[in-house]
């Protein structure tokens, strides 16, 4: 969700985020998209587990089609753009300094009779949550949102206001730091969490959520 760039110095194995743009293909679509590390750092950049949550997606255990879906800090709108190609109403989100070039993504690569299904939109976690009708979604999308711990009780907030007993939150993400075995143990407190997928090439794992009332469905 933070707009905070790296120092691309101390990392190894980063040269495809420097890159201008990133190929990818899902649900019969090629998606190209524009990277800008050097503007927006991790916001403008596509990060494996948006890759894997997108492959997790197109496996088909999860029926999107008809479905309500809100992507959280999307930064490129990839999982976004293929959730609506595989047939949810997807809202994607993301801060306000990111906007523009997120809606430029989606309107490069979305067809003109899909587009309609894919609405760019401004959050801010933990603020201005009232332009957000409260359980209004099916499925909540975040790949690799879990990694500021300040923001981690905003971000739990923004899923309490969203979520209501139906609803499937689908987090994608690697787990870098004892900080993020906290995340997600703060999320456990109202929510039950299963590990649905593993990638073991990228070190990803993907977790489904969802009331905690709802256990049994899970």
């Amino acid at each position: 969700m933070a707009l905070v760039p790296y120092d691309d110095t101390h990392l190894w194995g980063m040269q495809k985020l420097h890159k201008p743009s990133s190929v990818y293909s899902f649900a019969n679509h090629t998606i190209q998209i524009k990277q800008n590390w050097k503007q927006l750092g991790v916001a403008a950049v596509v990060w494996d587990a948006a890759v894997v949550l997108c492959t997790y997606l197109e496996m088909g255990d999860i029926d999107l089609r008809g479905h309500s879906a809100i992507e959280l800090g999307a930064g490129t709108g990839l999982l976004g753009m293929v959730a609506a190609l595989l047939g949810a109403h997807v809202t994607i989100t993301d801060r306000k300094v990111a906007l523009a070039f997120l809606e430029s993504n989606v309107q490069a690569n979305l067809p003109v009779d899909i587009q309609p299904r894919a609405v760019v939109k401004e959050l801010t976690w933990g603020q201005n949550l009232t332009g957000f009708s409260a359980g209004e979604y099916d499925f909540v999308l975040g790949a690799d949102i879990v990694y500021l711990e300040e923001t981690f009780l905003d971000l739990l907030q923004t899923l309490d206001h969203l979520c209501s007993d139906h609803t499937v939150i689908l987090l994608s993400c690697r787990l870098r730091y004892e900080r993020d075995q906290n995340f997600l143990a703060m999320l456990k407190r109202s929510f039950s969490v299963h590990e649905v997928y593993y990638d073991s090439d990228k070190d990803i794992h993907i977790f489904k959520a969802q009331r905690d009332n709802r256990k049994g469905d899970l």
